[in-house]
């Protein structure tokens, strides 16, 4: 297989399967971190994480149709092979599976994998194709590459839990990871969105931030749930954001509501906002512990 930047660089899954029998032979544990590209430095304390759990770490890029709606950026989502491949060689990574849509979607594919309940709240809702989308094609590259251990971002807590229940319910033999928030110096979550923020959006985006760590210190404390979550709607308004899609605060195992108005003692949880800025939807969250 080629090498680029350092790495070997798959584009069919008869490769990347190749190059994991290579792997196990030697007895290497590999550990992966998917990507849809457009790397910053939190997709790569992702790989750092990697090279502390395996031997190996693997990448891939791909930019996943089936989780963007006909609506959504797809066109636009940003991508920059070249440089992510030698951002990820000089954080570590060996291998990177660079597959096309029709590698990932064969003519006349039709199998999608659907995770019930928690594909339908909170980001489900508000986009109800992105889960099916992500667990299919996750699921899909599990079968390519086959790690041992695979590494996905809080950020996307959501998505962490959406993958973790899959994993669990169709037995794949993969130990799931989750890697903290990677922040930017005035707290805004790094993504490769972003990029999409001008610098008036950006300087107003870090709101957020801010917001998210009061309200969860109110809920913490025992606030009622609905006046903390109505305060910070209010304050994303009023800091620019166009519209908040959600403030949730949901048990941080299951995302399911408390059943009450406050926060059990002792029980950790976990506050999730959604908004827009402009044109450009920002999601955060961060884990609490009831007082």
């Amino acid at each position: 297989m080629p090498k680029r930047n350092g790495l070997v660089v798959a584009r069919t899954r008869a490769e990347a399967r190749d190059w994991r029998r290579q792997l196990q032979a030697q007895g290497k544990r590999i550990a992966f971190v998917p990507t849809m590209g457009a790397l910053h430095t939190g997709h790569l304390s992702l790989v750092q994480i990697g090279r502390e759990k395996a031997d190996v770490v693997a990448a891939s890029i791909f930019v996943n149709p089936t989780q963007f709606a006909a609506h959504e950026d797809l066109g636009t989502y940003p991508r920059a092979e070249d440089s992510d491949l030698q951002k990820l060689a000089e954080a570590g990574c060996t291998f990177c599976y660079c597959p096309s849509p029709s590698e990932m979607y064969p003519a006349g594919d039709s199998t999608r994998v659907t995770v019930k309940d928690l594909s339908h709240i909170l980001e489900g809702e508000v986009r109800p194709h992105f889960f099916e989308g992500v667990a299919s094609v996750v699921s899909r590259l599990f079968l390519h590459v086959g790690p041992d251990v695979a590494v996905f971002g809080e950020k996307d807590f959501q998505q962490l839990l959406v993958i973790r229940r899959m994993v669990q319910d169709l037995g794949f033999p993969i130990e799931i990871v989750g890697g903290a928030t990677t922040r930017e110096t005035d707290g805004l979550a790094m993504s490769s969105r972003n990029a999409y923020l001008n610098a008036e959006e950006r300087a107003r985006a870090a709101a957020v931030y801010r917001v998210m760590t009061e309200t969860a210190a109110k809920v913490e404390t025992g606030e009622r749930i609905s006046a903390a979550a109505e305060a910070a709607q209010q304050a994303l308004l009023g800091a620019g954001f166009a519209s908040v899609d959600y403030v949730a605060v949901r048990r941080g195992d299951t995302l399911a509501p408390f059943g009450g108005d406050t926060a059990p003692v002792g029980v950790t949880g976990r506050l999730l906002i959604a908004a827009r800025m402009g044109k450009t939807r920002l999601i955060d969250n961060m884990a609490f512990v009831r007082k």
